[in-house]
């Protein structure tokens, strides 16, 4: 399953590491996207793995992205943990670098002078 999520980057969470049973090194970090949503707006994303962590280095706290992420959950002693894996990490170009506004179009109610309409 393939989802996208759109917000602001509000936080990136430390850099954890460890060595898996097998004897591998692993790494992964958290960061939490705010969707500006009415209820519970933060989303919290994970990156596993090396090359995964280098995405999210060529983003800023407070910067507009777009997420693509997959969902899963692991059964472990009877107990379900699920995980959001992100795998893209896109800039959405807000803030500065968008500062044109779009052409609003004018009203011109000259052409209806004579209606007696009250509203």
């Amino acid at each position: 399953m393939s989802l996208t999520i759109k917000g602001k980057l509000s936080r990136k969470l430390s850099v954890e590491s460890g060595t898996s049973k097998a004897g591998k090194e692993w790494k992964k970090q958290s960061f939490v996207v705010d969707t500006g949503a009415q209820y519970n707006p933060e989303v919290c994303f994970q990156l596993f793995g090396e090359d995964k962590i280098q995405m999210l280095s060529h983003h800023n706290e407070g910067d507009q992205v777009e997420v693509s992420f997959n969902l899963s959950s692991n059964e472990y002693n009877g107990k379900y943990y699920s995980n959001i894996d992100a795998w893209r990490i896109e800039s959405l170009g807000g803030g500065a670098q968008n500062t044109t506004e779009p052409d609003i179009p004018s009203f011109d109610d000259s052409e209806n002078s004579d209606d007696d309409l009250p509203f």
